[in-house]
């Protein structure tokens, strides 16, 4: 039957109609479940160049992660080292006189301190200028070991809320005899490590029976590397003169402000500007702000490494595309249409991405908790850092991955084919 079409209907030769239904063609799609078997091909199929590729990856996530965790570990450690020692410890010192001596204060200057409001406890300290501790008297002069010899009182150690870690503190009785008492490094870089009736160190021409080693004292290093000697002992045999050079004062926390305001002038009326006042618990902070600028130098790094590793993750695409010309080329001739292509690549590229942030993330919580437990902090990785790690690989992935899956999607089938 011949016949002309009209539209939707065909007209035939002797004037009737027919209508033709019209058959529609479905478009070829790409289920979800088909997505991740078909993008993750090229990975199975050449496993050592996926893993290699992840690896670019995954060294700048772990890096990201470790600098935060490190960080945040370190930070909370000194924070409970300042909430424990209290931020209420002042120091007066007036600068610096011969050599590495410390400078006299007035004789009354720990007598007038108590007398301010606010103030809890005061302990006076002089360091006895050209004066040092040796382990025998066989040693040469110059080779002090950076060590002083001070003297002080019973008062020292509560005041600085300081313990012995072996042995026994000064007291009324050992401050007038020739006892010395080590603070900790001092001890370490006399090799003493033990405390007993025959430990004894060379200080000042004389035989010194060792008390007593100090465990650290994280606010007063001075105190760590020096020999404590009693002011009696030290007025008889070591030429004390009852000036003292560096007071330690512990104040009200409520009124640490106004009390560090008031001691310059209360140690020295006649010249307060000689007189220096500080709060050692702010170097304790200022290393907070040092490992914060330091991590940032870090994180830097690690941002580096993972545009590298996107870099790299991009490269592999591209030779993947290069390598695989005709089995997009079949694709396309069986009917795969441009998003369908791109998607795969694309697949493949987060996949890879999300790998290696899976793996960073990892190592950087292993590298975290080693060095936290190396140091004896508690392992503190902020939860951002874990997600974001993740999310900012798939991130780096998705953009090294979308030139390669728009030129694999750009390539015509017939062009793609001659390759095969």
């Amino acid at each position: 039957m011949s016949g002309v079409k009209d539209g939707g209907r065909i007209r035939s030769g002797d004037g009737t109609e027919a209508v033709a239904e019209a058959v529609a063609v479905p478009l070829p799609r790409m289920r979800a479940a088909d997505l991740l078997p078909t993008g993750t091909l090229g990975l199975r199929t050449r496993r050592a160049r996926a893993v290699l590729s992840a690896l670019g990856i995954a060294i700048g996530i772990a890096a990201i992660v470790a600098v935060l965790g490190v960080t945040r570990s370190s930070q909370s450690a000194l924070l409970g080292q300042i909430d424990r020692l209290g931020t209420n410890l002042l120091t007066v010192a007036s600068g610096r006189g011969f050599g590495d001596a410390e400078a006299k204060l007035p004789v009354d200057a720990a007598r007038m301190i108590r007398r301010v409001e606010g103030v809890l406890h005061v302990a006076p300290t002089t360091q006895l200028a050209a004066l040092n501790v040796y382990r025998n008297q066989k040693i040469l002069g110059g080779q002090t070991g950076g060590l002083a010899v001070r003297a002080c009182d019973q008062s020292l150690l509560g005041t600085l809320d300081g313990r012995v870690g072996r042995g026994r503190f000064l007291d009324a009785a050992t401050s007038s005899y020739p006892v010395t008492v080590l603070g900790f490094e001092a001890a370490r870089t006399l090799g003493i490590t033990r405390v007993d009736q025959d430990t004894r160190v060379w200080l000042g021409g004389h035989w010194f029976a060792v008390a007593g080693i100090l465990d650290p004292l994280v606010l007063a290093p001075e105190i760590d590397r020096s020999a404590l000697v009693g002011f009696p002992v030290a007025a008889r045999m070591l030429g004390y003169d009852g000036h003292p050079s560096r007071l330690y004062v512990r104040a009200a926390q409520g009124r640490v402000n106004d009390v560090s305001g008031l001691l310059a002038m209360t140690t020295s009326p006649a010249h307060p500007e000689e007189a220096e006042v500080s709060r050692p618990s702010d170097a304790l902070t200022a290393r907070i702000a040092v490992a914060e600028s330091g991590a940032a130098l870090f994180l830097g790094l690690g941002a580096i490494a993972l545009l590298v590793g996107g870099i790299g993750i991009g490269n592999i695409m591209v030779i993947s595309v290069l390598e695989r010309r005709g089995e997009i080329g079949l694709r396309r001739a069986l009917g795969a249409r441009r998003r369908h292509v791109a998607s795969q690549f694309i697949t493949e590229s987060l996949v890879l991405a999300g790998l290696g942030g899976g793996a960073g993330v990892a190592i950087g919580c292993l590298v975290t908790a080693g060095l936290a437990r190396s140091r004896g902090w508690d392992t503190l990785i902020p939860v951002e850092a874990l997600w974001g790690g993740v999310a900012t690989a798939v991130v780096v992935g998705a953009l090294a991955g979308l030139y390669p899956a728009l030129r694999a999607a750009g390539l015509a089938p017939t062009d793609a084919l001659k390759s095969i």
